[in-house]
């Protein structure tokens, strides 16, 4: 099933890109079935903090802590730290990630945290973000809070 809600968070990040975003896509799951969808919107919308994994859980609305107890995060892309503390604010605890090459968050942390997380290394992923990577250098290092 990891293939299947992967690809709906690819289908995100594709969604960003085609609106002059990051590449980068997430969903929600619980019990096979996806409840929050969304894609890096910082550009977009002028956010400091509006992530994929944000806009996702923003998008999945208030839910309960068992529900977030039952829930699978995807991402494209490892979760910056960020990204990552509101998963394990609201004690989410498994977190599938499309591809950890191009950008590593705080994934020792997450599973010092007891968060059950699945490093898939997709070619799609990996290539979406390689290209971004090499044709929006300042995007990308303004979306990591890095300098160039």
């Amino acid at each position: 099933m990891h293939d299947i809600f992967l690809q709906e968070a690819i289908k995100e990040a594709e969604l960003g890109l085609a609106a002059g975003g990051i590449p980068i896509g997430s969903v929600l799951v619980i019990d096979e079935q996806i409840v929050g969808r969304g894609h890096n919107q910082r550009i977009q919308k002028g956010s400091p903090t509006l992530h994929a994994e944000m806009d996702c859980l923003e998008n999945a609305g208030r839910l309960t802590a068992k529900d977030y107890a039952r829930a699978t995060l995807y991402s494209t892309l490892s979760p910056c730290d960020m990204c990552s503390g509101a998963a394990l604010l609201y004690k989410i605890s498994r977190i599938v990630v499309g591809e950890n090459h191009t950008f590593r968050g705080p994934e020792a942390y997450l599973r010092a945290r007891h968060v059950d997380l699945l490093i898939i290394n997709d070619e799609r992923c990996i290539r979406l973000m390689r290209e971004f990577i090499e044709n929006q250098p300042a995007l990308w290092y303004e979306d990591i809070g890095e300098s160039m």
